[in-house]
């Protein structure tokens, strides 16, 4: 069975860099315990401090429509919406 891998990207104003990174952080953390969640992972490349990625695994569609009706999505992005310059997700299946 393929799994749902999701690349998200995130261009982040350098003054709000440290408590995006704490947020998505958390967000990781609490995300990692949810049923269907396979891997939540916060990467902050070497060369590009205006950057950050988060790599995320599902188990199905079903597990990810889930995690994305949680209450504090919406919290997460309404606090971290202002912070951004760009976000882009890219989804890929993983067999």
């Amino acid at each position: 069975m393929s799994r749902l891998m999701i690349v998200v990207e995130f261009e982040v104003k350098p003054e709000h860099r440290n408590a995006f990174v704490d947020l998505m952080k958390n967000h990781a953390r609490l995300s990692r315990t949810e049923d269907g969640c396979q891997q939540f992972d916060v990467l902050l490349p070497q060369n590009d401090a205006s950057r950050v990625f988060l790599v995320e695994a599902w188990r199905d569609q079903a597990a990810l429509d889930v995690h994305a009706k949680l209450p504090r999505m919406a919290q997460n992005q309404e606090t971290y919406g202002p912070w951004l310059l760009s976000r882009k997700a890219t989804r890929c299946i993983a067999d």
